[in-house]
This record gives C-alpha cells, sequence and structure tokens, in this order.
C-alpha cells in the first residue's frame, strides 16, 4: 500500500542551514555544466552537453541525503545526467579539488555520466546506461549479503538508487524488482525522480499511481513525497480539496503548461473547465500572485522537510521505492520546458541565479565559510561519511593444471562442471571462493554435480522438499553457505548480479570469482549490462553454453553466430573458444587466476554441446612439453598437428569443428596436399599479439610465432562455428592467400551433418576451400 508523507514540523535554523547548502548544490551544478559548454574552450566546435535541468530536478533529494541521512556504510546509484549534482555535492564535503570542477566531459577530467573507475571522486556505481545503473544496488545488496554468509567483512549499509522516472521504462528494472530474491533486500532503496519528462516529451498521462501499484503488488514499501508544505497547508482551506483533486487528476502536459503560465493564465487555467469550480476559484482568488506562483511549483521532491519525513519513515523489513514529485529544471529560467533536457541558460538567466543563490559568476565556485551554519552542516556531513579505504586481499594462487588426461568422447560444456568439482578437492581454498550463476539454466548446462556439491545460496536456511525423493538427482539445498546463485530468466539480472560478485574485492576487499552460465544464443542479450559491468570494474567469468549451429536441432533462434567475436571487441575481457576438456580446464584455471585483484580481467567462454573424441588433443605425455602446450593454449592458439615436410596450406580450427579440420587434413594428405592443422582457442589474444607485432600495442608475440611459424607459412584455411570475419585477420600473419569458412546466415533444425553441410562446416566443404587456395 503506498503511503503519503504529509505531516511537517516548525522550521529550525538546520532547515535554513540546508536550504543554502541545497542551493549552492543547485548552483555549483548549473556552472560545472556552463563552464564546459560557454566558458571552456572548444576548437572543433562539437558540442560538449550536459544537463542542468535534469541536475536541478534532483538538488534537494541528493542534499536531503547527503547532508542528512547517509551514512559512511550506504552506498547510492546516481541517476547518470545528476552527475554535476554529486560532484557538486563531493566538492561541498572536501572530495573533490576545485581543479577539477572546469573538466566536466574533458580528458583525464570528470566523466559525463557517475564512473566508479574513472572520476577523481568518490562514486559508489557507474551509471549511464538507464536501467543498468538503477538496478546495479540491488546487485550490490546481494553481492553484500552474499560476502557476509560466507564470513566476509562487508558493510551492512542501505543501498539506494536514484533515478528518473523516465529509466523505469526500461525493461531491466522491473526484471529486477521481479526476481524472488529481491523483495527480501529491505536494504534497497529507490528514489524516484518524479519530473514527469523524458528526453523528447512530457510523459502522457498520469503514471504515478500505475507505478506506485506495481511496486507493491511485488512487496515493495512504497513512499510518495508528492506535495511540499505550501501546497499541504492550502489543501486545508476553503477550496483546498477541490485543488488537490484538480492537481490530482491533471494530466503531465497540463500542468507543466501551468508552470510555463504567467499568473493572470494561472489564475484562469487552474480551476479548470469543470461546472462546479467555485470553490477552487475561490481559493485562487485569496492567494497573491508570488504565492500562486509557488503553490504550483511546490512538490514534495523540492521540500526538504517532506523529504526528511520521507526518508525517515522507510522500512529496512522491505524493498522501498519514494516517489519524489518534481519539475525538471526546477528554480532554473527552463523550468518546466517540455524542450529543456540538455538546454543552457544564458548569460542573463545565469547571472540571476547566482544572485539568487548568493553566489557570484565571476567566482562560481566558493565554498561556506567554516564558521558559517553551513559550513559546520558540510562539515559535519564530511566527518559522518568518511570512510576507511579499502585493503585489496592478495589472489589465492590458483592451480595451472589438474594432471588429468581426459580420454573418450567429451564435451567442454560437461568438462565446465567436472572442473569445478576438481577444484573443490585440488584447491578448496580457491573453489570457496568461486561463485556460480545462472539464470534457470543450472541444470542443462552440467552445473548439476557442481550445485549438489556446494548448495544454493539463500539468505536463509530453506526446506528441501524433495530431499528424500529418490528420483531427485539434483538436489536443491538452500542455506547461507551455498555457492550457487539461482535467477530467473532473466539475463540483464544474472549479468548485473555477476558485476557487482566481481567487484567485492575492491568494494569491501574480499575477492570472488565468480561464474555465470547461459545459453550462448542468449549472451548477445547480457552482453550491454555485463560490458557495463566491466567499465565499473567489475571481474568475472561469463559462459556462453551451448553455441554456435553445433546446436543443431535446436533451430536458427537458438544458434549464436556473432558471440565468437565477443573476445575480439569487448573491451576488458579475455575470451576463449575451448576444442578439448583439457583446453578447458586449462583456460578456466587461468581465468580464475586474472580475477579479484587490481589489473585482473574478466573472460568469455564459449563451450559446446558436441562430443569430441578427447585423443584427437594428441595430448604430450612428457611434463615439459605438456606445460609447453597448455601455456600455448592459454596464449591463444597451438599446432595440433603437423605435416611430414613443408605444407601446402595451413587448416586453423576453433572449437567444435577441428574435428572436422582434423579429418579434412587426413584427406588432404591422401591428395598428395600436405597440411598443418592449428588449434585456436582465443581469436582476441592472437589479435592483440598481431597488433603488437605491427607495434600498435607492446604485448607479447610469441604465440603468433609458436602456432604459425614463419617456415611453414602457407595458405591459409580458418574455419570455426561462428561467423568467419572472426579469424579473417589471421591471413595477415604471413600474408598468405586464405578461405573463411564459417556460419554468416540464419540457421535451421536439422541433425549435425545436415547443418555443417548447408553452412559449409562439414569436411568436404574443407578439403574444397584448401584446394581452391593453394
Amino acid at each position: 500500500m503506498a503511503s503519503t508523507v504529509t505531516a511537517a514540523r516548525p522550521r529550525t535554523s538546520d532547515d535554513v542551514a540546508l536550504e543554502a547548502v541545497e542551493q549552492r548544490v543547485l548552483w555549483l551544478a548549473t556552472a560545472i555544466v556552463d563552464h564546459a559548454n560557454r566558458v571552456r574552450p572548444n576548437p572543433t566546435g562539437l558540442k560538449v552537453g550536459g544537463h542542468q535541468a535534469s541536475c536541478a530536478s534532483m538538488t534537494a533529494i541528493m542534499t536531503a541525503l547527503w547532508f542528512e541521512h547517509l551514512r559512511a556504510e550506504d552506498r547510492v546509484s546516481v541517476k547518470p545526467h545528476a552527475s554535476p549534482v554529486l560532484h557538486a555535492i563531493n566538492y561541498l564535503l572536501g572530495e573533490l579539488d576545485e581543479r577539477y570542477l572546469t573538466t566536466l566531459r574533458s580528458f583525464g577530467g570528470l566523466q559525463s555520466y557517475p564512473s566508479r573507475s574513472k572520476d577523481p571522486d568518490p562514486v559508489d556505481y557507474s551509471t549511464g546506461s538507464v536501467g543498468i545503473g538503477a538496478t546495479a544496488p540491488i546487485w550490490g545488496a546481494l553481492a553484500r549479503r552474499y560476502v557476509g554468509s560466507h564470513g566476509g567483512a562487508a558493510s551492512t549499509g542501505r543501498q539506494y538508487s536514484l533515478l528518473g522516472d523516465a529509466e523505469l521504462d526500461e525493461g531491466a528494472c522491473w526484471e529486477a524488482i521481479l526476481d524472488p530474491m529481491v523483495r527480501e533486500l529491505g536494504e534497497v532503496c529507490w528514489i524516484v525522480d518524479l519530473n514527469r519528462q523524458s528526453l523528447d516529451r512530457v510523459v502522457p498521462g498520469v503514471g504515478g499511481p500505475r507505478l506506485e501499484g506495481m511496486f507493491a503488488a511485488a512487496g515493495w514499501q512504497v513512499l510518495t513525497v508528492k506535495y511540499g508544505s505550501l501546497l499541504t497547508g492550502l489543501f486545508d482551506r476553503p477550496g483546498g480539496a477541490e485543488l488537490r483533486h484538480r492537481i490530482d487528476a491533471m494530466p503531465n502536459a497540463e500542468y507543466q503548461r501551468l508552470l510555463r503560465c504567467t499568473t493572470d493564465q494561472l489564475r484562469e487555467r487552474l480551476p479548470g473547465d469543470d461546472l462546479d469550480v467555485g470553490a477552487l476559484r475561490g481559493l485562487v482568488a485569496t492567494l497573491d500572485d508570488a504565492t500562486l506562483h509557488a503553490a504550483i511549483r511546490n512538490l514534495g521532491g523540492h521540500d526538504l522537510a517532506a523529504l526528511r519525513r520521507a526518508f525517515a519513515a522507510i522500512d529496512d523489513t522491505h524493498p522501498t521505492v519514494v516517489f519524489a514529485y518534481t519539475i525538471k529544471g526546477r528554480g532554473l529560467a527552463t523550468e518546466g520546458h517540455p524542450q529543456n533536457h540538455s538546454s543552457l541558460l544564458n548569460a542573463a538567466q545565469l547571472a540571476t541565479l547566482a544572485d539568487r543563490c548568493g553566489t557570484q559568476v565571476e567566482a562560481p565556485w566558493g565554498r561556506f565559510p567554516e564558521d558559517s551554519d553551513a559550513g559546520r552542516l558540510c562539515a559535519t556531513a564530511a566527518e559522518r561519511l568518511r570512510r576507511e579505504p579499502v585493503r585489496t586481499t592478495a589472489p589465492l594462487p590458483v592451480p595451472v593444471d589438474f594432471g588429468r588426461v581426459p580420454s573418450g568422447t567429451a564435451t567442454t560444456q560437461a568438462a565446465l562442471g567436472r572442473t569445478l568439482l576438481d577444484l573443490t578437492r585440488q584447491s578448496p581454498q580457491v573453489a570457496a571462493r568461486v561463485v556460480t550463476l545462472s539464470p534457470d539454466v543450472a541444470s542443462s548446462t552440467n552445473l548439476g554435480g557442481w550445485v549438489n556439491k556446494v548448495g544454493v545460496w539463500a539468505a536463509g536456511e530453506r526446506r528441501d522438499w524433495f530431499d528424500d525423493d529418490p528420483e531427485t538427482i539434483l538436489h536443491w539445498r538452500e542455506h547461507p553457505g551455498g555457492q550457487h546463485m539461482e535467477l530467473g530468466i532473466a539475463e540483464t539480472n544474472l549479468v548485473g548480479l555477476l558485476g557487482e560478485l566481481g567487484a567485492t574485492w575492491s568494494r569491501w576487499g574480499e575477492p570472488l570469482l565468480p561464474i555465470g552460465v547461459l545459453y550462448d544464443p542468449f549472451v548477445q542479450r547480457a552482453l550491454e549490462p555485463w560490458s557495463f559491468g566491466l567499465y565499473a570494474g567489475g571481474q568475472s567469468i561469463l559462459v556462453g553454453t551451448p553455441s554456435g549451429v553445433s546446436l543443431a536441432a535446436e533451430g536458427g533462434a537458438h544458434q549464436s553466430v556473432t558471440t565468437p567475436s565477443v573476445g575480439l571487441e569487448q573491451p576488458g575481457c579475455v575470451g576463449y573458444e575451448p576444442a578439448f576438456a583439457i583446453d578447458l580446464e586449462w583456460t578456466l584455471l587461468a581465468s580464475l587466476a586474472h580475477l579479484g585483484h587490481p589489473g585482473g580481467h574478466s573472460t568469455y567462454l564459449r563451450l559446446s554441446t558436441r562430443p569430441v573424441d578427447q585423443a584427437l588433443a594428441a595430448l604430450p605425455s612428457d611434463p615439459a612439453a605438456r606445460q609447453r602446450r597448455r601455456r600455448q593454449v592459454v596464449a591463444g592458439a597451438f599446432l595440433l598437428r603437423t605435416c611430414e615436410g613443408a605444407p601446402e596450406v595451413t587448416i586453423a580450427a576453433m572449437g567444435a569443428v577441428v574435428t572436422e579440420a582434423l579429418a579434412a587434413a587426413d584427406r588432404l594428405d591422401a591428395l598428395g596436399v600436405p597440411a598443418d592443422v592449428v588449434c585456436v582457442t582465443s581469436p582476441g589474444l592472437l589479435f592483440d599479439a598481431a597488433r603488437s607485432r605491427s607495434s600498435y600495442d607492446d604485448g607479447p608475440t610469441w604465440v603468433l610465432d609458436a602456432a604459425f611459424p614463419a617456415h611453414r607459412a602457407a595458405p591459409l584455411v580458418t574455419v570455426l562455428d561462428g561467423h568467419p570475419h572472426t579469424l579473417a585477420f589471421l591471413a595477415g600473419t604471413h600474408r598468405v592467400r586464405s578461405r573463411h569458412l564459417g556460419v554468416s546466415s540464419f540457421g535451421q533444425s536439422g541433425d549435425l551433418d545436415e547443418i555443417y553441410r548447408h553452412h559449409g562446416l562439414d569436411t568436404d566443404s574443407i578439403v574444397a576451400a584448401a584446394l581452391d587456395v593453394r
């Protein structure tokens, strides 16, 4: 049930100081954007941008939070366009040097949107991708709880999200809200800047009550701060009930238009066109122009006292949403204008604002005197919010090789589950840091044995009602010590939580080794929010399985094509597509070693359910040769088979189609065309080596020499179960003729041989390509 906060208390000197701080925050945020656009030299003439109006609707909300309510253990995600407000507050708190106030959107300066990894002042969550930053504190709360339940030291504060009402159009918000785990997170609090405007327009209709009902139905506490003290007082006067009904029922666009009216127009338009408006007209007639002008814009999201009461009413036993009604551009000359999203005040308007806020355009960056009430308020808040530096923990040494020699036929997907179980036996301390996640696909991606071993995480013990069922193979034991986290079918939620679990090393000094597993066809759906998690500093492993058209019977909609290039194109990530079980073991262990510490990175593993004869790996038995093979697998490629004498063609294959590549080499040899076979495990690492060889980077290049030795250079055929461009760059290693086989069209259902033949991945196609390229 939604609650409306209305009760008031007498105004005090502390209120006056808080109002002065709010006005200074408004001025600083506006001036930061102004300087970036109108003062700082811009020789290219390219738009710089910034959002003065979006900042203005948030200044009271953020002032009330930071200067009265936040504690050091709390964390806040700030809506992207309010980043200058955050920097203004950090400046007043002494957390940002004055020299940065002139650097918004400049190289090495304040970022366009809050960035945990790039801004020079405290930022709890990176935002900028709408819907992703808003939901991050939910996943941050779960990550904190997970760390705490496994003996780690993490704070117990609230997790706030500050977002605009238009951001609630993003499906990511509702996917997160509806996850069953979320309704237990009493530390989560969303504060919605309900200004009824998006980028292009005034939001149609009256959406507040509908949104309130949706949150309430999801089990959230709903608090509404709609009106300020002036309007609340008018509602108690004769005609006040009619005034309240009129504003409540008024469409958003009509209300916004009233903000742009003169007082004469306002007196005419506010009562409306109903026949029985006498009482409302009578109330309006009693108000002088200044009161009428102030009353129509007296919304709760700009009333510090109303916000104070709302924040005090938050119930920590449920997640909470506070709907704070605001005006976009409040206090600026552009307030309420439907096209004010990125508008800038002109010089005269800026001077008027400076005068009203008690500052000067010529000296825009002034702080409050230390002995003033506002100065003391800033000092008190700064002391309250001061945090101890996070002490990072040295990463545990991860094994590099379990010594296994896989035999028979196996899939890389099955090898994932087996390797995790091996880790619990051979390195239990490292295994204790592993946490797996899946969006309702744990059993179908071979995580069942791992789940049975480590259990499923839950905030409290839950009974397994099937523990006495002898036909139940997967045991769903939920308890705080579990190491698998199960979410609903929402890939955005999966990677959101994955990113926050991957950031615990820098947030709390408690490194985790998070592995998210989902079907590879849905990696693209998850890629944008996962990428944003990488940008924010999260380090994790994303496993896409099963992948490609090798998932033959599933049809074109479930056959991923473009994902092999993820490791080539995604910053902060190394991609692997192993062909053999041993390659999966080695690349997974190497990937775990890169998590949870400064300088680490994330990994994308593309796996398959195609059974492969493990003898084809030709794994060396000599320890030194085995170590050499492992090093090459982790570096990106190895020479799997060499022909006698000089090759006439080289086949470079990746993943499940290595089987066809080896068969093609046998047939070519029978035709008198000797062929080498290179097994590629990471096109991204090979591309990095190629760039380094061309002096674009300074990384290692030895893997190219090992996998593609110059003395064995020959025309090249590349093949993979994915788009052929992924490996096409390899022809430039020795500038040889080439043919590139892969998948470049939608597939269809069929058996594996039919599908491979359809896409040209079969042995016949590889042989034909090799003969053509000679």
